[in-house]
């Protein structure tokens, strides 16, 4: 199992970081630094919060004045990049909030992005004052570096992982959109992933408005094209009938239609898997005569949960178009362990295939705890 990244804040890192701070600050205490640091609960404070002791001893060991100490942190951010500095941002949120210190702070803020990332840290901003922190996101998104153009749309994801949640945007996504249309057609990849993830956020509270979006900028461009779909995905699992028509998928139920399948087997290896065990998906699946048809399939499990109700995941075998009459044939090895991000529970687990979000066939199968 890989080690939580929460341990790369060790001594040794701090060590090293504390040469670079006192290299620039001579003032710099370095054995206070790292015991204050290290001082407990230490041991307990997960990812996050041993980000923000970090940060908020770096108030307590460089100069009062916040604009001197941004000055030591100046000198030293070209040797401090990548993951393990998120307090470099981190430290601007905890000591950057005053009025006096906005522009010192949004210049720290963009200046800090590109050597780790500031899209968790512009987030208290924007909830203090969403109108004047998103004429920033503007002007960010204008930038010349990615870096900087993605932390516009990252930062201000209405439900960012891991960051604080922006109640207002999940109420009313308006002050986004002309920031995201700006973005559409970015040449970078890696902004283009952050505005489809923006946009998939908000299909969360507001689909219609990003099914709307989706159609005004469907087809414009091939780069707007792929964040249309990569925003859409979740519209796309739950088969919305206006999604599914955008990206020429073949309708499954208008009336008088021939069934798009006309045949639809699936097949598990074992009617008993133990929890940390495998089982074995086969499926057989036959189209209806004619035009070629565009599909999606997917096979589901109803998970059950730790109170006994359970819980659908998707997983996709294939999105492709294929001839009619085509017969679709294959089989899938599915892991019933633990995960981080799913624990599994005993009971009966119901299995299903689905074809453009329609079930076709189904099985069970009795989840057991391990022996």
């Amino acid at each position: 199992m890989a080690e939580p990244l929460k341990l790369m804040y060790n001594k040794d890192f701090l060590s090293e970081f504390a040469k670079k701070v006192k290299r620039a600050y001579s003032a710099f205490d370095e054995t206070s630094f790292i015991a204050e640091v290290l001082a407990e609960p230490w041991g307990e404070l997960e990812l996050k919060a041993r980000i923000r002791k970090i940060s908020s001893t770096l108030g307590h060991c460089l100069p009062g004045d916040y604009e001197e100490a941004i000055k030591v942190l100046y000198q030293i951010d070209e040797q401090c990049v990548g993951f393990p500095y998120l307090f470099f941002p981190d430290f601007v949120e905890v000591h950057g909030q005053a009025d006096e210190h906005w522009e010192l702070s949004m210049q720290a803020l963009e200046r800090f992005t590109s050597k780790s990332t500031a899209e968790f840290a512009v987030r208290p901003f924007l909830l203090r004052d969403p109108e004047q922190m998103m004429q920033q996101m503007m002007t960010w998104s204008k930038h010349d570096n990615e870096h900087v153009r993605r932390l516009a749309s990252e930062g201000c994801r209405p439900r960012l992982p891991w960051g604080q949640a922006l109640p207002m945007f999940k109420r009313d996504p308006a002050l986004l959109l002309p920031l995201l249309e700006g973005l559409k057609a970015d040449p970078s990849l890696y902004v283009r992933k952050s505005v489809a993830n923006n946009l998939n956020d908000i299909t969360k509270d507001h689909p219609s408005v990003v099914i709307q979006l989706s159609r005004e900028w469907f087809g414009e461009h091939p780069d707007t094209d792929w964040i249309v779909r990569h925003a859409c995905r979740n519209l796309i699992r739950k088969a919305d009938p206006e999604i599914m028509e955008l990206f020429g998928y073949t309708d499954t139920s208008a009336p008088g239609m021939v069934p798009l399948v006309s045949n639809a087997v699936l097949s598990v290896d074992k009617a008993l898997v133990a929890i940390g065990d495998n089982s074995v998906f086969g499926y057989e699946l036959r189209f209806r005569e004619g035009d070629p048809v565009r599909v999606r399939i997917e096979y589901g499990i109803d998970f059950v949960k730790a109170n006994g109700q359970t819980s659908r995941k998707l997983f996709r075998l294939t999105d492709r178009t294929l001839p009619g009459g085509a017969r679709y044939t294959g089989s899938r090895k599915h892991s019933w362990k633990d995960l981080t991000t799913r624990r599994h529970y005993p009971g009966e687990h119901r299995i299903v295939l689905l074809v453009n979000g329609q079930e076709v066939a189904s099985e069970t199968i009795e989840v057991i705890s391990q022996n």
